[in-house]
């Protein structure tokens, strides 16, 4: 009898979490279509030479959550952005983000690019407000990306003022 009552108590738990972590549970919780679509089809996933003067290199974490991304720049000689790339440890929010960061910064000059602003990733991933840390990694990603460019062509223009004298 205890038997059959412990086999019945089983199969109504496992019904009950059925109807509780099914597909009404994921519905709520998901993504925005555009984060997904970064997620599942990243866009310029890789990585540059960090040694090339021409590249810069932004790496940046947000303890609290784990987030990690590394965001990469590649400057032609005009100063416009030719290439980007970026690996990202993280959640679905921060891939996207990263993603989407790569996409915009191409093409724009480097002056232009730091005017791209996490409200606008935010924006345009719909992005809940429990994840617009993503965004703010992913600006803060090409803002470092962006120092690390200057600081190599200022080192640039000091070691040809150095051989000069």
């Amino acid at each position: 009898m205890a038997l059959v009552s412990l086999r019945n108590s089983a199969t109504s738990l496992l019904l009950f979490s059925r109807r509780l972590f099914g597909p009404q549970l994921t519905t709520l919780c998901s993504y925005h279509e555009k984060v997904v679509d970064h997620y599942e089809n990243p866009r310029n996933v890789g990585s540059l030479d960090k040694n090339s003067r021409n590249v810069g290199t932004g790496l940046v974490g947000a303890p609290a959550c784990g987030d990690v991304m590394k965001l990469q720049i590649q400057v032609d000689e005009n100063g416009k952005i030719v290439d980007a790339k970026f690996k990202t440890f993280g959640c679905g929010s921060a891939i996207a983000s990263s993603s989407l960061a790569t996409e915009w910064v191409k093409g724009k000059s480097v002056d232009e690019a730091l005017k791209i602003k996490n409200t606008d990733i935010a924006k345009e991933l719909c992005l809940p407000p429990v994840k617009l840390h993503c965004s703010m990694l992913a600006e803060d990603a090409i803002k470092a990306a962006l120092s690390d460019y200057r600081i190599k062509q200022q080192d640039k223009k000091d070691g040809r003022a150095k051989a000069t004298n």
